[in-house]
């Protein structure tokens, strides 16, 4: 185990979890915390493959700290949300693929926070909203991008408008989740989940979160050729002769 000042990180193989413990502040996102949650990323091990992403106290994140909100320059404004999608882009397009356990509050920044991780499941307690309307102020956190296209633009304009709350049926039936749970299920199901995707041929996990995103951002033609590369690529890998291999012989493949 591993604690930082707001979260702290366990290691089990080829699964890690990262615990958000700002549990005063509902983990409320601050620079802090988006400094450790970019620290534990850039140094994870090599062998790990799924990251289990959770809150303390019985929240995920209920979005920017607004006790700690300071006025900036439109530059320094700038370079602040460009900094959170950079971190963002590490979650979503760094290789391993996270998984969200959500409970309680998933708001602003937390629910940005949510949409650049792979799976995401929820508990009943689960709220997800856009506040920003009734604050002021504006998603910088790359919500306009993640959330927007989950949501498509005419819905997300009114729920930053009205400041509209979603629960997790809401949320799974409109794509903010993948699995709505009862409560207490979230993390054992993040845990089984993670170890069966841990289980998977390595390189086709990679081109998943890598690829299928941006094929998505992609024109038809452009999407298909780059299917094709990452098919091409994929298919030969030691794992995929593997994998067929296995599937011949009636047992498990074992990956690298």
């Amino acid at each position: 185990m591993l604690k930082g000042t707001y979260t702290e990180a366990r290691y089990d193989e080829q699964v890690a979890e990262l615990e958000l413990v700002r549990e005063d502040k509902r983990n409320a996102m601050s620079d802090g915390l988006m400094a450790e949650i970019e620290q534990f990323y850039s140094s994870l091990p090599k062998d790990i493959r799924v990251v289990i992403l959770h809150g303390r106290g019985g929240h995920f994140c209920s979005g920017l700290d607004l006790a700690e909100h300071v006025s900036r320059s439109a530059e320094e404004g700038v370079y602040h949300s460009r900094n959170w999608h950079r971190v963002m882009d590490m979650i979503q397009f760094g290789g391993v693929v996270t998984i969200s356990a959500m409970t309680g509050a998933v708001i602003g920044g937390g629910l940005e926070l949510a949409t650049a991780t792979h799976v995401r499941i929820a508990e009943p307690s689960v709220i997800f909203q856009l506040p920003e309307g009734r604050r002021g102020i504006f998603v910088g956190g790359g919500a306009t991008v993640r959330v927007g296209r989950i949501l498509g633009p005419d819905r997300m304009v009114e729920m930053m408008l009205t400041g509209r709350k979603y629960d997790a049926e809401e949320g799974l039936r409109l794509g903010l989740a993948h699995y709505s749970v009862g409560e207490g299920e979230a993390l054992p199901m993040a845990r089984k989940l993670a170890a069966r995707i841990a289980a998977n041929a390595p390189m086709s996990n990679y081109f998943m979160i890598n690829a299928l995103t941006r094929i998505g951002d992609m024109s038809r033609a452009d999407g298909l050729f780059t299917e094709s590369l990452a098919a091409a690529l994929v298919q030969t890998t030691p794992d995929a002769e593997e994998g067929l291999r296995a599937f011949l012989e009636k047992r498990s493949p074992v990956f690298r």
